[in-house]
């Protein structure tokens, strides 16, 4: 794969020690892109760096950026010729820098207020075996939830506000530890679009790692929809063919009875949204991919994890309500 190049800003010496890296990748969105860069740049009580990662985008729109970056030194701009997608996308971002902890926001998203990155680096330090926090999702009215990125139970819709284990994380806003990102290999970089944090979600709980969600760590989110991927240009064949892989990766019994159902979901669900083609092709994608991905059986300690329910546990940074852009 190609190499970012650095268009603008400065990156960080390599010999400096600081908490996070505040990562943006971008695809179009010139204006919500600048937004991000704006909100991240307004994070306090943390020392951070800022990486933002174009991929593909127009060269007017790159340059735009840059006139806007300039050679800010808390901030570098990259750029790649090339839209690899989201796995291989981050994992470029979160290797340009080094602080302890990697936070995501997505390029049509603001935090809500300037000490979300400081509180999760500080929850994050302070609990070694938290791999991932992921952020309460608001929609652009800053008060109600972007319903569209809830990626958890909807039966904890009803504790958005709160803090409960989970099992995965919503891309727009979230935290990672480093440690936890180098030990898991960071994302399985076959995933365009879809799925890709709950397969990283998945090694991190093999490997010993706990996930959260604490829903007073907040983010606006935009949603750009004329650039998100539709169903009709791709979206539902990478979900469907990511989603098998995911089931292949992880064979738990009695997984072929549960793959059988999942293939004949998918088919149904195909032919209702009047797209046999597409989910026929996720199907035989899915099927080449396999081949060259050795299953991995879960162990007991992964199984109950997973079993446990993904719900609400009282803490100290349980929220008592929104959390309004300031």
């Amino acid at each position: 794969m190609e190499q970012p190049v650095l268009i603008a800003g400065r990156a960080p010496q390599e010999c400096s020690v600081y908490d996070a890296d505040i990562c943006i990748l971008s695809h179009l969105r010139l204006a919500e892109t600048c937004a991000a860069i704006a909100s991240a740049r307004a994070q306090t009580g943390l020392t951070r760096h800022i990486f933002v990662l174009d991929q593909g985008s127009p060269a007017a729109h790159c340059t735009a950026l840059a006139a806007i970056i300039g050679d800010a030194p808390d901030i570098a701009l990259f750029s790649l010729a090339q839209n690899h997608g989201v796995g291989a996308g981050r994992n470029r971002l979160a290797g340009l820098g080094h602080g302890r902890v990697i936070i995501g926001l997505d390029n049509d998203a603001q935090f809500a207020e300037p000490g979300v990155a400081a509180r999760a680096v500080r929850r994050l330090a302070a609990a070694p075996d938290l791999a991932v926090i992921g952020f309460r999702i608001m929609a652009a009215d800053q008060v109600s939830l972007d319903l569209t990125s809830w990626g958890y139970p909807r039966r904890l819709l009803a504790q958005a506000h709160e803090l409960f284990a989970c099992h995965t994380f919503v891309g727009a806003g979230h935290a990672i530890a480093r440690a936890a990102w180098v030990m898991t290999g960071g994302y399985d970089e076959g995933f365009f679009f879809t799925w890709e944090e709950y397969e990283f979600a998945l090694r991190a709980i093999a490997q010993g790692w706990r996930l959260e969600y604490h829903g007073d760590l907040a983010i606006i989110h935009a949603v750009a929809a004329e650039a998100r991927v539709t169903w009709q240009s791709g979206r539902w064949r990478q979900f469907v063919r990511n989603r098998l892989l995911i089931a292949h990766d992880w064979q738990n019994a009695p997984w072929r009875e549960r793959y059988a159902v999942r293939l004949l979901f998918y088919a149904l669900r195909g032919l209702v949204l009047g797209l046999p083609g597409p989910t026929l092709q996720a199907f035989a994608e899915a099927r080449r991919m396999a081949a060259n991905r050795p299953p991995r059986p879960m162990d007991a300690a992964m199984r109950r994890q997973l079993q446990g329910r993904q719900s609400r546990r009282p803490g100290p940074h349980s929220a008592t309500g929104p959390v309004h852009l300031h």
